[in-house]
Order: C-alpha cells, then sequence, then structure tokens
C-alpha cells in the first residue's frame, strides 16, 4: 500500500518542515509515502468562502484515483487513540487498498465535495490546528502506527 498525503500549500515554518520530513523519512521502510501540495485559494472576501473551497476541491479530488481509500483530517471527524489508528491503517492495508489518502483542509477547512468523497473522517482534537502542525502531527501518528501494527518499540 502506498500512502499519499494531500495538503494545501507549502509548508513554511523550518521546525514543522524537519519534523515533518523526519517523521516522512521514518515511515519508508514500511511503505512509501507521497506529499501533493495543492495550491490554497487566496480569500479577500468571507462570502467567497465556500466558491474559494469548491476550486481547492478540485485541486484535491483531480489528485485522488477511484479506488483510493480516502481520510480527510476534519474537526467533527472521529477521534481515534493511536493504537485505533494503527488498527485502522491495518485494516485498509489489509483490504487491498493500493492507495491510502489522506487530506488536509486549508485555513477554511474542506468543500463539502471532498468531506463526502472520504471513506473515513478523522479528527486529531477537538482543538482547531494550523495545517502545518496538522501535516506534522499525521506524519507522526503514521510513523507511531506502523511501530505500533509491527509490534516494534517507540516512546510513548
Amino acid at each position: 500500500m502506498k500512502i499519499k498525503i494531500i495538503a494545501p500549500g507549502k509548508l513554511k515554518e523550518s521546525y514543522i518542515k524537519e519534523g515533518t520530513a523526519e517523521f516522512l523519512k521514518r515511515v519508508q521502510p514500511y511503505c512509501p509515502v507521497e506529499v501533493v501540495e495543492i495550491k490554497p485559494e487566496q480569500i479577500y472576501d468571507e462570502s467567497l468562502i465556500e466558491k474559494s473551497l469548491d476550486i481547492e476541491a478540485e485541486r484535491i479530488l483531480n489528485c485522488i484515483k477511484p479506488e483510493s481509500y480516502v481520510i480527510t483530517l476534519e474537526i467533527n471527524g472521529k477521534q481515534l487513540s493511536s493504537e485505533e489508528f494503527a488498527a485502522k491503517i491495518n485494516d485498509i492495508n489489509h483490504s487491498g487498498t493500493g492507495e491510502l489518502v489522506f487530506v488536509i483542509g486549508s485555513s477554511h477547512g474542506l468543500s463539502d465535495k471532498v468531506s463526502q468523497r472520504a471513506d473515513f473522517k478523522l479528527s486529531f482534537s477537538k482543538m482547531t490546528f494550523l495545517h502545518e502542525f496538522a501535516r506534522l502531527i499525521l506524519a507522526e501518528q503514521i510513523y507511531r502506527a506502523f511501530k505500533i501494527i509491527k509490534n516494534e518499540a517507540y516512546h510513548k
């Protein structure tokens, strides 16, 4: 199985870039990971948020194969423990799915079109995080999941 992370924009802060890169490097022995950075829409008028999210949705959906399993990160998604997250990834891997796609929304979230494409909606917390933090947390949790799946030691 391959993992793809679709996220808005590039990481700007060096400490987030370095942390994310480190965890994605650690995942490589378990499975390949691709990060696709889509161009976020600039929103100058609050009344155009929905239209902007729909434009981003087209960019996101164009990166997803019809047969891919899609997990969106949404504040109203289901919260999982690290062990439950690992079990979810393991189940998806054993289902024969060739690609697992994680989608991180922009600062205004995700279009309903993307949310409707999701096979599973995941929330890290009821709190809102910068999308850059969400990418770092996701990378670390994917790595942790594989350590759990392989029954390998990892700090708690």
